[in-house]
Protein backbone atom coordinates (compact mmCIF):
# COMPACT_ATOMS: atom_id res chain seq x y z
CA UNK A 1 0.00 0.00 0.00
CA UNK A 2 1.49 3.41 -0.98
CA UNK A 3 1.85 6.41 1.31
CA UNK A 4 -1.19 8.28 -0.02
CA UNK A 5 -3.50 5.34 0.70
CA UNK A 6 -2.00 5.03 4.18
CA UNK A 7 -2.70 8.69 4.94
CA UNK A 8 -6.23 8.33 3.57
CA UNK A 9 -6.99 5.38 5.83
CA UNK A 10 -5.46 7.17 8.80
CA UNK A 11 -7.63 10.21 8.19
CA UNK A 12 -10.67 7.98 7.86
CA UNK A 13 -9.83 6.39 11.21
CA UNK A 14 -9.68 9.82 12.85
CA UNK A 15 -13.12 10.65 11.47
CA UNK A 16 -14.54 7.35 12.70
CA UNK A 17 -13.21 7.94 16.19
CA UNK A 18 -14.81 11.41 16.34
CA UNK A 19 -18.21 10.46 14.95
CA UNK A 20 -21.43 11.36 16.78
CA UNK A 21 -25.15 11.02 16.10
CA UNK A 22 -26.73 14.18 14.76
CA UNK A 23 -30.02 15.52 16.06
CA UNK A 24 -31.63 15.15 19.49
CA UNK A 25 -32.05 11.81 21.23
CA UNK A 26 -35.72 11.09 21.82
CA UNK A 27 -37.05 11.32 25.34
CA UNK A 28 -40.62 11.75 26.46
CA UNK A 29 -40.89 15.50 27.18
CA UNK A 30 -41.23 16.31 30.87
CA UNK A 31 -43.98 18.82 30.13
CA UNK A 32 -46.04 16.37 28.03
CA UNK A 33 -49.63 15.97 29.19
CA UNK A 34 -49.13 12.24 29.73
CA UNK A 35 -46.62 13.09 32.50
CA UNK A 36 -49.10 15.19 34.47
CA UNK A 37 -49.88 13.70 37.86
CA UNK A 38 -53.42 15.10 37.91
CA UNK A 39 -54.26 12.84 34.96
CA UNK A 40 -52.98 9.68 36.61
CA UNK A 41 -55.70 9.28 39.24
CA UNK A 42 -58.62 6.92 39.44
CA UNK A 43 -60.99 7.14 36.51
CA UNK A 44 -63.91 5.81 38.53
CA UNK A 45 -63.66 8.37 41.31
CA UNK A 46 -66.68 8.00 43.58
CA UNK A 47 -68.91 6.69 40.80
CA UNK A 48 -70.96 3.84 42.32
CA UNK A 49 -71.78 2.35 38.91
CA UNK A 50 -68.22 1.27 38.03
CA UNK A 51 -65.25 -0.29 39.79
CA UNK A 52 -61.52 0.45 39.54
CA UNK A 53 -60.67 -3.06 38.37
CA UNK A 54 -58.51 -3.82 35.31
CA UNK A 55 -60.38 -3.59 32.01
CA UNK A 56 -60.50 -7.09 30.47
CA UNK A 57 -59.03 -7.43 27.00
CA UNK A 58 -62.07 -9.42 25.88
CA UNK A 59 -64.62 -7.13 27.53
CA UNK A 60 -67.45 -8.31 25.25
CA UNK A 61 -67.40 -11.67 27.05
CA UNK A 62 -68.84 -9.91 30.09
CA UNK A 63 -72.18 -10.18 28.27
CA UNK A 64 -71.90 -13.98 28.46
CA UNK A 65 -73.50 -14.31 25.03
CA UNK A 66 -71.96 -17.13 22.93
CA UNK A 67 -73.53 -15.77 19.74
CA UNK A 68 -71.92 -12.39 20.30
CA UNK A 69 -68.57 -14.10 20.95
CA UNK A 70 -68.81 -15.86 17.59
CA UNK A 71 -69.66 -12.60 15.83
CA UNK A 72 -66.60 -10.88 17.27
CA UNK A 73 -64.30 -13.80 16.44
CA UNK A 74 -65.49 -13.92 12.83
CA UNK A 75 -65.14 -10.15 12.45
CA UNK A 76 -61.57 -10.20 13.74
CA UNK A 77 -60.75 -12.96 11.26
CA UNK A 78 -62.25 -11.44 8.11
CA UNK A 79 -63.01 -7.73 8.57
CA UNK A 80 -61.74 -5.66 5.65
CA UNK A 81 -60.53 -2.76 7.82
CA UNK A 82 -58.38 -5.17 9.80
CA UNK A 83 -57.00 -6.61 6.56
CA UNK A 84 -56.02 -3.08 5.50
CA UNK A 85 -54.37 -2.54 8.89
CA UNK A 86 -52.44 -5.80 8.54
CA UNK A 87 -51.20 -4.76 5.08
CA UNK A 88 -50.14 -1.34 6.40
CA UNK A 89 -48.25 -3.02 9.24
CA UNK A 90 -46.46 -5.36 6.84
CA UNK A 91 -45.44 -2.37 4.74
CA UNK A 92 -44.19 -0.46 7.80
CA UNK A 93 -42.08 -3.44 8.90
CA UNK A 94 -40.63 -3.69 5.39
CA UNK A 95 -39.68 -0.01 5.65
CA UNK A 96 -37.80 -0.82 8.87
CA UNK A 97 -35.90 -3.57 7.03
CA UNK A 98 -35.15 -1.11 4.24
CA UNK A 99 -33.81 1.48 6.69
CA UNK A 100 -31.66 -1.13 8.44
CA UNK A 101 -30.25 -2.26 5.10
CA UNK A 102 -29.20 1.29 4.13
CA UNK A 103 -25.47 2.01 4.32
CA UNK A 104 -22.98 -0.69 5.21
CA UNK A 105 -21.76 -3.03 2.50
CA UNK A 106 -22.98 -2.79 -1.07
CA UNK A 107 -21.69 -4.23 -4.30
CA UNK A 108 -22.35 -4.50 -7.99
CA UNK A 109 -21.32 -6.23 -11.17
CA UNK A 110 -20.92 -4.58 -14.56
CA UNK A 111 -20.75 -6.48 -17.83
CA UNK A 112 -21.01 -4.84 -21.26
CA UNK A 113 -19.87 -5.35 -24.85
CA UNK A 114 -20.29 -2.93 -27.73
CA UNK A 115 -19.01 -1.97 -31.18
CA UNK A 116 -17.32 1.32 -30.34
CA UNK A 117 -15.80 4.25 -32.19
CA UNK A 118 -13.80 6.17 -29.60
CA UNK A 119 -12.74 9.78 -30.03
CA UNK A 120 -9.07 10.13 -30.80
CA UNK A 121 -8.79 13.41 -28.96
CA UNK A 122 -10.09 11.67 -25.83
CA UNK A 123 -6.69 9.92 -25.85
CA UNK A 124 -4.82 13.10 -26.94
CA UNK A 125 -4.38 11.72 -30.46
CA UNK A 126 -4.77 13.66 -33.67
CA UNK A 127 -5.56 10.67 -35.83
CA UNK A 128 -8.75 8.65 -35.86
CA UNK A 129 -8.95 5.66 -33.53
CA UNK A 130 -10.04 2.46 -35.26
CA UNK A 131 -13.45 0.96 -34.57
CA UNK A 132 -13.20 -2.00 -32.22
CA UNK A 133 -15.28 -4.47 -30.20
CA UNK A 134 -14.88 -3.22 -26.62
CA UNK A 135 -15.76 -5.11 -23.48
CA UNK A 136 -16.05 -3.92 -19.89
CA UNK A 137 -16.25 -6.32 -16.95
CA UNK A 138 -16.06 -5.05 -13.37
CA UNK A 139 -16.92 -5.91 -9.79
CA UNK A 140 -17.28 -3.16 -7.21
CA UNK A 141 -17.88 -3.20 -3.48
CA UNK A 142 -18.07 -0.43 -0.92
CA UNK A 143 -18.87 0.21 2.70
CA UNK A 144 -20.68 3.41 3.69
CA UNK A 145 -19.90 4.66 7.16
CA UNK A 146 -22.68 6.25 9.21
CA UNK A 147 -20.26 8.71 10.79
CA UNK A 148 -22.89 11.22 11.86
CA UNK A 149 -25.75 8.85 12.65
CA UNK A 150 -27.99 9.91 9.78
CA UNK A 151 -28.78 6.31 8.90
CA UNK A 152 -29.30 5.46 12.57
CA UNK A 153 -31.87 8.25 12.83
CA UNK A 154 -33.55 6.83 9.75
CA UNK A 155 -33.81 3.44 11.45
CA UNK A 156 -35.23 5.07 14.58
CA UNK A 157 -37.83 6.92 12.52
CA UNK A 158 -38.81 3.76 10.63
CA UNK A 159 -39.17 1.75 13.85
CA UNK A 160 -41.24 4.48 15.48
CA UNK A 161 -43.49 4.65 12.43
CA UNK A 162 -43.90 0.87 12.52
CA UNK A 163 -44.88 1.06 16.19
CA UNK A 164 -47.37 3.81 15.35
CA UNK A 165 -48.80 1.66 12.56
CA UNK A 166 -49.17 -1.22 15.02
CA UNK A 167 -51.04 1.11 17.38
CA UNK A 168 -53.28 2.21 14.50
CA UNK A 169 -54.04 -1.45 13.80
CA UNK A 170 -54.94 -1.90 17.48
CA UNK A 171 -57.27 1.10 17.24
CA UNK A 172 -58.94 -0.43 14.20
CA UNK A 173 -59.37 -3.71 16.08
CA UNK A 174 -61.12 -2.22 19.11
CA UNK A 175 -63.28 -0.08 16.81
CA UNK A 176 -64.38 -3.14 14.86
CA UNK A 177 -65.18 -5.02 18.08
CA UNK A 178 -67.24 -2.09 19.37
CA UNK A 179 -69.07 -1.81 16.04
CA UNK A 180 -69.93 -5.53 16.11
CA UNK A 181 -71.29 -5.34 19.65
CA UNK A 182 -73.18 -2.14 18.80
CA UNK A 183 -74.75 -3.63 15.64
CA UNK A 184 -75.75 -6.81 17.46
CA UNK A 185 -77.27 -4.77 20.28
CA UNK A 186 -79.19 -2.74 17.70
CA UNK A 187 -80.71 -5.91 16.23
CA UNK A 188 -81.73 -7.25 19.65
CA UNK A 189 -83.12 -3.90 20.76
CA UNK A 190 -85.13 -3.42 17.57
CA UNK A 191 -86.73 -6.86 17.94
CA UNK A 192 -87.53 -6.28 21.62
CA UNK A 193 -88.97 -2.80 21.09
CA UNK A 194 -90.99 -3.93 18.06
CA UNK A 195 -92.60 -6.68 20.16
CA UNK A 196 -93.65 -4.12 22.77
CA UNK A 197 -94.89 -1.75 20.06
CA UNK A 198 -97.00 -4.52 18.48
CA UNK A 199 -98.53 -5.30 21.89
CA UNK A 200 -99.33 -1.62 22.38
CA UNK A 201 -100.90 -1.53 18.91
CA UNK A 202 -103.13 -4.51 19.78
CA UNK A 203 -104.29 -2.77 22.93
CA UNK A 204 -105.04 0.39 20.99
CA UNK A 205 -107.05 -1.65 18.47
CA UNK A 206 -109.13 -3.05 21.34
CA UNK A 207 -109.58 0.45 22.72
CA UNK A 208 -110.78 1.68 19.33
CA UNK A 209 -113.28 -1.16 19.03
CA UNK A 210 -114.62 -0.47 22.51
CA UNK A 211 -114.97 3.25 21.75
CA UNK A 212 -116.94 2.42 18.60
CA UNK A 213 -119.26 0.13 20.57
CA UNK A 214 -119.87 2.84 23.15
CA UNK A 215 -120.64 5.29 20.36
CA UNK A 216 -123.04 2.83 18.73
CA UNK A 217 -124.71 2.30 22.10
CA UNK A 218 -125.17 6.03 22.54
CA UNK A 219 -122.62 6.31 25.34
CA UNK A 220 -119.95 8.06 23.35
CA UNK A 221 -119.43 10.42 20.42
CA UNK A 222 -117.64 10.41 17.09
CA UNK A 223 -114.82 12.60 18.40
CA UNK A 224 -113.69 9.90 20.83
CA UNK A 225 -113.73 7.33 18.04
CA UNK A 226 -111.71 9.57 15.73
CA UNK A 227 -109.16 10.29 18.49
CA UNK A 228 -108.76 6.58 19.19
CA UNK A 229 -108.38 5.75 15.51
CA UNK A 230 -105.75 8.47 15.15
CA UNK A 231 -103.79 7.00 18.03
CA UNK A 232 -104.00 3.54 16.44
CA UNK A 233 -102.74 4.83 13.09
CA UNK A 234 -99.92 6.71 14.78
CA UNK A 235 -98.74 3.57 16.58
CA UNK A 236 -99.02 1.51 13.40
CA UNK A 237 -96.98 4.09 11.47
CA UNK A 238 -94.17 3.68 13.97
CA UNK A 239 -93.70 -0.06 13.41
CA UNK A 240 -91.57 0.13 10.21
CA UNK A 241 -88.96 2.08 12.18
CA UNK A 242 -88.10 -0.98 14.24
CA UNK A 243 -87.81 -3.22 11.20
CA UNK A 244 -85.54 -0.67 9.52
CA UNK A 245 -83.32 -0.52 12.62
CA UNK A 246 -83.17 -4.32 12.71
CA UNK A 247 -82.21 -4.55 9.05
CA UNK A 248 -79.62 -1.79 9.43
CA UNK A 249 -77.99 -3.70 12.29
CA UNK A 250 -77.93 -6.91 10.25
CA UNK A 251 -76.45 -5.16 7.21
CA UNK A 252 -73.82 -3.60 9.48
CA UNK A 253 -72.90 -7.02 10.83
CA UNK A 254 -72.74 -8.41 7.31
CA UNK A 255 -70.27 -5.71 6.33
CA UNK A 256 -68.17 -6.04 9.48
CA UNK A 257 -67.89 -9.81 9.12
CA UNK A 258 -67.56 -9.68 5.32
CA UNK A 259 -70.28 -12.33 5.10
CA UNK A 260 -73.77 -12.40 3.52
CA UNK A 261 -76.74 -12.26 5.86
CA UNK A 262 -77.52 -15.96 5.55
CA UNK A 263 -74.02 -16.83 6.83
CA UNK A 264 -74.30 -14.93 10.09
CA UNK A 265 -74.44 -17.10 13.25
CA UNK A 266 -77.82 -18.82 13.61
CA UNK A 267 -80.43 -16.80 15.43
CA UNK A 268 -78.71 -13.43 15.04
CA UNK A 269 -81.67 -11.86 13.22
CA UNK A 270 -84.17 -13.15 15.80
CA UNK A 271 -82.28 -11.98 18.90
CA UNK A 272 -84.92 -10.41 21.13
CA UNK A 273 -83.10 -10.09 24.46
CA UNK A 274 -80.82 -7.12 24.93
CA UNK A 275 -77.21 -8.07 25.89
CA UNK A 276 -76.61 -7.15 29.55
CA UNK A 277 -73.59 -7.07 31.84
CA UNK A 278 -74.49 -8.44 35.26
CA UNK A 279 -71.70 -6.69 37.18
CA UNK A 280 -70.18 -3.29 37.76
CA UNK A 281 -68.15 -2.09 34.80
CA UNK A 282 -64.35 -2.32 35.36
CA UNK A 283 -62.68 0.93 34.26
CA UNK A 284 -59.16 0.79 35.75
CA UNK A 285 -57.29 4.04 36.56
CA UNK A 286 -55.95 7.03 34.67
CA UNK A 287 -52.36 5.84 34.33
CA UNK A 288 -53.43 2.45 33.01
CA UNK A 289 -55.90 4.10 30.64
CA UNK A 290 -53.20 6.23 29.01
CA UNK A 291 -50.92 3.22 28.62
CA UNK A 292 -53.71 1.02 27.24
CA UNK A 293 -55.29 3.33 24.68
CA UNK A 294 -53.64 2.64 21.32
CA UNK A 295 -54.32 6.13 19.95
CA UNK A 296 -52.20 7.57 22.80
CA UNK A 297 -49.43 5.11 21.97
CA UNK A 298 -49.71 5.95 18.28
CA UNK A 299 -49.37 9.69 18.94
CA UNK A 300 -46.33 9.09 21.18
CA UNK A 301 -44.62 7.00 18.49
CA UNK A 302 -45.35 9.68 15.87
CA UNK A 303 -43.59 12.14 18.17
CA UNK A 304 -40.58 9.81 18.37
CA UNK A 305 -40.50 9.52 14.57
CA UNK A 306 -40.70 13.30 14.18
CA UNK A 307 -37.82 13.74 16.63
CA UNK A 308 -35.70 11.32 14.60
CA UNK A 309 -36.62 13.35 11.52
CA UNK A 310 -34.62 16.28 12.94
CA UNK A 311 -31.50 14.11 12.90
CA UNK A 312 -32.21 12.97 9.34
CA UNK A 313 -32.55 16.58 8.17
CA UNK A 314 -29.42 17.63 10.11
CA UNK A 315 -27.46 14.79 8.49
CA UNK A 316 -27.81 16.54 5.12
CA UNK A 317 -25.28 19.11 6.34
CA UNK A 318 -22.54 16.49 6.62
CA UNK A 319 -20.63 14.50 3.97
CA UNK A 320 -21.15 10.87 3.06
CA UNK A 321 -17.98 8.84 3.57
CA UNK A 322 -17.39 5.35 2.26
CA UNK A 323 -14.51 3.07 1.38
CA UNK A 324 -14.59 0.84 -1.66
CA UNK A 325 -12.74 -1.40 -4.04
CA UNK A 326 -13.13 -2.29 -7.69
CA UNK A 327 -11.59 -4.89 -9.94
CA UNK A 328 -12.22 -5.49 -13.61
CA UNK A 329 -11.00 -5.60 -17.15
CA UNK A 330 -11.66 -3.12 -19.96
CA UNK A 331 -10.48 -3.30 -23.54
CA UNK A 332 -10.85 -5.07 -26.84
CA UNK A 333 -12.87 -8.24 -26.43
CA UNK A 334 -10.02 -10.50 -27.54
CA UNK A 335 -7.70 -8.97 -24.94
CA UNK A 336 -10.02 -9.07 -21.92
CA UNK A 337 -8.33 -10.64 -18.91
CA UNK A 338 -4.82 -9.88 -20.10
CA UNK A 339 -2.54 -7.72 -17.92
CA UNK A 340 -2.85 -4.80 -20.30
CA UNK A 341 -6.63 -4.57 -19.80
CA UNK A 342 -6.90 -5.39 -16.11
CA UNK A 343 -7.54 -2.72 -13.50
CA UNK A 344 -8.23 -2.42 -9.79
CA UNK A 345 -8.69 0.28 -7.22
CA UNK A 346 -9.10 0.72 -3.46
CA UNK A 347 -9.62 3.76 -1.26
CA UNK A 348 -11.98 6.08 0.59
CA UNK A 349 -14.61 8.25 -1.05
CA UNK A 350 -16.00 11.49 0.38
CA UNK A 351 -19.11 12.98 -1.14
CA UNK A 352 -20.38 16.28 0.22
CA UNK A 353 -23.05 18.57 -1.10
CA UNK A 354 -22.59 22.13 0.16
CA UNK A 355 -25.54 22.84 2.53
CA UNK A 356 -27.81 24.96 0.42
CA UNK A 357 -31.09 24.63 -1.43
CA UNK A 358 -33.09 24.71 1.79
CA UNK A 359 -31.09 22.23 3.90
CA UNK A 360 -31.27 24.38 7.02
CA UNK A 361 -34.88 25.22 6.30
CA UNK A 362 -35.65 21.50 6.29
CA UNK A 363 -34.15 21.26 9.78
CA UNK A 364 -36.44 24.03 10.98
CA UNK A 365 -39.31 22.25 9.24
CA UNK A 366 -38.49 19.01 11.09
CA UNK A 367 -38.28 20.87 14.41
CA UNK A 368 -41.67 22.47 13.77
CA UNK A 369 -43.11 19.06 12.86
CA UNK A 370 -41.85 17.73 16.19
CA UNK A 371 -43.55 20.56 18.06
CA UNK A 372 -46.74 19.81 16.17
CA UNK A 373 -46.45 16.11 16.99
CA UNK A 374 -46.02 16.96 20.69
CA UNK A 375 -49.09 19.19 20.61
CA UNK A 376 -51.06 16.43 18.89
CA UNK A 377 -49.83 13.91 21.47
CA UNK A 378 -51.00 16.18 24.30
CA UNK A 379 -54.34 16.62 22.55
CA UNK A 380 -54.83 12.86 22.20
CA UNK A 381 -54.07 12.34 25.90
CA UNK A 382 -56.49 15.05 26.99
CA UNK A 383 -59.14 13.74 24.60
CA UNK A 384 -58.75 10.23 26.04
CA UNK A 385 -59.46 11.59 29.51
CA UNK A 386 -62.38 13.65 28.20
CA UNK A 387 -63.94 10.72 26.36
CA UNK A 388 -63.68 8.51 29.41
CA UNK A 389 -65.05 11.09 31.82
CA UNK A 390 -67.87 11.97 29.43
CA UNK A 391 -68.67 8.31 28.90
CA UNK A 392 -68.81 7.73 32.66
CA UNK A 393 -71.06 10.75 33.21
CA UNK A 394 -73.45 9.73 30.42
CA UNK A 395 -73.49 6.14 31.60
CA UNK A 396 -74.38 7.20 35.15
CA UNK A 397 -77.11 9.52 33.91
CA UNK A 398 -78.62 6.84 31.68
CA UNK A 399 -78.54 4.35 34.55
CA UNK A 400 -80.41 6.81 36.75
CA UNK A 401 -83.01 7.35 34.04
CA UNK A 402 -83.37 3.62 33.51
CA UNK A 403 -83.80 3.00 37.24
CA UNK A 404 -86.44 5.72 37.42
CA UNK A 405 -88.30 4.18 34.49
CA UNK A 406 -88.00 0.76 36.13
CA UNK A 407 -89.76 2.20 39.20
CA UNK A 408 -92.37 3.76 36.94
CA UNK A 409 -92.88 0.42 35.21
CA UNK A 410 -93.53 -1.29 38.55
CA UNK A 411 -96.05 1.40 39.47
CA UNK A 412 -97.74 1.14 36.08
CA UNK A 413 -97.89 -2.64 36.37
CA UNK A 414 -99.38 -2.36 39.86
CA UNK A 415 -101.96 0.14 38.61
CA UNK A 416 -102.82 -2.11 35.66
CA UNK A 417 -103.24 -5.12 37.96
CA UNK A 418 -105.42 -3.18 40.38
CA UNK A 419 -107.59 -1.77 37.60
CA UNK A 420 -107.98 -5.22 36.09
CA UNK A 421 -109.12 -6.62 39.46
CA UNK A 422 -111.62 -3.76 39.78
CA UNK A 423 -112.86 -4.50 36.27
CA UNK A 424 -113.23 -8.20 37.09
CA UNK A 425 -115.21 -7.24 40.20
CA UNK A 426 -117.41 -4.89 38.19
CA UNK A 427 -116.02 -1.76 39.85
CA UNK A 428 -114.20 -0.39 36.76
CA UNK A 429 -115.02 -0.19 33.09
CA UNK A 430 -113.32 -2.24 30.40
CA UNK A 431 -112.05 0.99 28.85
CA UNK A 432 -110.36 1.98 32.13
CA UNK A 433 -108.80 -1.48 32.36
CA UNK A 434 -107.58 -1.15 28.79
CA UNK A 435 -106.20 2.35 29.39
CA UNK A 436 -104.25 1.19 32.46
CA UNK A 437 -102.77 -1.72 30.53
CA UNK A 438 -101.82 0.57 27.65
CA UNK A 439 -100.12 2.97 30.06
CA UNK A 440 -98.13 0.07 31.44
CA UNK A 441 -97.15 -0.94 27.88
CA UNK A 442 -96.05 2.62 27.09
CA UNK A 443 -93.81 2.71 30.15
CA UNK A 444 -92.40 -0.70 29.14
CA UNK A 445 -91.52 0.77 25.75
CA UNK A 446 -89.74 3.70 27.41
CA UNK A 447 -87.86 1.31 29.69
CA UNK A 448 -86.82 -0.85 26.73
CA UNK A 449 -85.49 2.25 24.96
CA UNK A 450 -83.64 3.28 28.13
CA UNK A 451 -82.07 -0.18 28.40
CA UNK A 452 -80.89 0.15 24.81
CA UNK A 453 -79.31 3.52 25.58
CA UNK A 454 -77.55 2.04 28.61
CA UNK A 455 -76.21 -0.84 26.52
CA UNK A 456 -74.94 1.54 23.83
CA UNK A 457 -73.37 3.74 26.51
CA UNK A 458 -71.53 0.72 27.91
CA UNK A 459 -70.08 0.03 24.47
CA UNK A 460 -68.99 3.65 24.07
CA UNK A 461 -67.38 3.54 27.52
CA UNK A 462 -65.39 0.39 26.75
CA UNK A 463 -64.31 1.98 23.46
CA UNK A 464 -63.14 5.08 25.37
CA UNK A 465 -61.26 2.83 27.80
CA UNK A 466 -59.36 1.30 24.88
CA UNK A 467 -60.06 -2.33 25.70
CA UNK A 468 -60.02 -5.10 23.11
CA UNK A 469 -56.79 -4.87 21.13
CA UNK A 470 -54.80 -7.07 23.53
CA UNK A 471 -57.00 -10.10 22.87
CA UNK A 472 -56.78 -9.58 19.11
CA UNK A 473 -52.99 -9.43 19.17
CA UNK A 474 -52.86 -12.63 21.19
CA UNK A 475 -55.04 -14.37 18.62
CA UNK A 476 -52.84 -13.07 15.82
CA UNK A 477 -49.67 -14.36 17.50
CA UNK A 478 -51.24 -17.75 18.12
CA UNK A 479 -52.36 -17.92 14.48
CA UNK A 480 -48.75 -17.37 13.41
CA UNK A 481 -47.43 -20.33 15.41
CA UNK A 482 -46.71 -23.57 13.54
Amino acid sequence: MNRAATFALAGLGVLLSACQVVGPDYQLPKDAAVQRQDLQGHVAGDNPNVVSAPVPGDWWRLYQDPRLDRLVEQAMASNTDLRVSAANLTRARAQVDEAQAAGGWSGGVKLSAQRLQESGEAFLLTEKVPVANIGDVGITTSYQFDLFGTLQRGIEAAKANADATQAAADTARITVVADVVRAYTQVCAANEEREIAEHSLDLQAQSTQMTQRLRDAGRGDETQVTRSQTQFKSLRADLPRYEAARQAGLFRLSMLLAKPLDQLPAGTDHCAELPKIAQLLPVGDGATLLKRRPDVRQAERRLAAATAGIGIATGELYPDISIGATVGTVGILDNLGKPSTNRWGFGPLLSWTVPSNGSRARIREAEAATQGALAHFDGVVLNAIRETQTGLAQYSALLQRRDALADAEQSAQLAADQTHRFFTAGRASFLADLQATRTYTDVRAQLASANTQVAMSQIDLFLALGGGWESGRTQASQAGKP
